[in-house]
């Protein structure tokens, strides 16, 4: 059958030199067929997509609604099996079959046009959050995933290369003190079973639970590492608000507390995520950080000191 591939996912993955991507993108329409056809499924709506994955409404052959996902192979996506069957539904979309050798997973199906980001009062949305993470981490995180110590000590060793990339001496001082944080923490990576990607839109409204978790990037480590997609939601409306530092606050706050966060911690964590933030800008080329990462980055120091 014919799928129409998204334009965004066409854009991502069929950049002139990034051959994998462009390769996995002329397989796809093989990969899909083969699958449907093993699995017994009947596509039943248009294709979506999330950044990096082809997702099809499907059909099982006993009249089961359910969710086709298909993603090029990666270090990122390679434990997204493992901690969904981990996690088992609790707080997290239901993983109903795999097939190592495509990575292509069949999940259960959500409702894709009722994501979190659609709950316009912030704090709600941010409480729901805070609710749906509580339950992940609080699994611990299974033999076989990459480990938050060994992600913190490569960080470390790319600081004194990545920093003077970087244009204003600030944002220089602002990253090495992030480096710092996590040197401090580095001992303690924590061993929870971590989403590393939890934000408003990866969070699906259900049938079996009002709120599910999806599109995990699991990780093994402390839960502190797991709050800064949550911080900078709507940064538009943060900033239109007036008051950025009240806004991290109030979010960092009701996050931590929900998670029963020591808040110390949990900030030397979350300067590491700004510091594997600044890391990967510096890599694709940038000499300046985001400015949400230093808002937020800056708020917790001032608060820590």
């Amino acid at each position: 059958m014919t799928i129409d591939v998204p334009a965004a996912l066409v854009a991502s993955h069929g950049k002139p030199g990034n051959a994998s991507g462009r390769a996995w993108l002329a397989a796809l329409p093989a990969l899909v067929a083969d699958t449907l056809e093993r699995w017994e499924l009947r596509v039943d709506g248009p294709a979506g997509n999330g950044m990096a994955g082809l997702v099809l409404p499907v059909t099982r052959a006993d009249g089961t609604p359910a969710a086709l996902k298909l993603q090029p192979k990666s270090e990122e996506s390679a434990g997204t099996p493992l901690g969904l069957r981990t996690w088992n539904g609790d707080g997290a979309v239901r993983l109903l079959d795999h097939d190592p050798g495509s990575g292509a997973m069949l999940l259960e199906r959500l409702d894709a046009s009722r994501p979190l980001s659609s709950v316009a009062d912030d704090r709600a949305a941010t409480r729901i959050l805070a609710e749906v993470l509580a339950r992940l981490v609080a699994i611990p995180a299974p033999e076989g995933l990459r480990r938050l110590s060994d992600i913190a000590a490569a960080m470390l060793e790319q600081v004194p290369q990545a920093v003077p990339m970087l244009r204003d001496p600030a944002e220089r001082r602002l990253v090495r003190s992030c480096a710092s944080a996590v040197a401090d923490l580095l001992g303690e990576p924590g061993d929870r079973l971590l989403h590393w990607d939890l934000h408003y839109d990866n969070i699906l409204a259900g049938e079996r639970e009002p709120w599910l978790a999806i599109d995990p990037e699991p990780l093994a480590g402390d839960p502190g590492f797991d709050l800064l997609p949550a911080l900078d939601n709507r940064w538009d409306e943060v900033v239109a608000g007036g008051d950025v530092p009240g806004a991290v606050l109030q979010r960092f706050d009701l996050l931590t507390e929900a998670l029963g966060l020591d808040r110390r911690r949990a900030t030397g964590w979350t300067l590491g995520r700004v510091l594997q933030n600044a890391l990967w800008d510096v890599e694709d080329g940038k000499t300046a950080l985001e400015p949400a990462q230093v808002a937020i980055a800056t708020t917790l120091m001032s608060r820590r000191s």
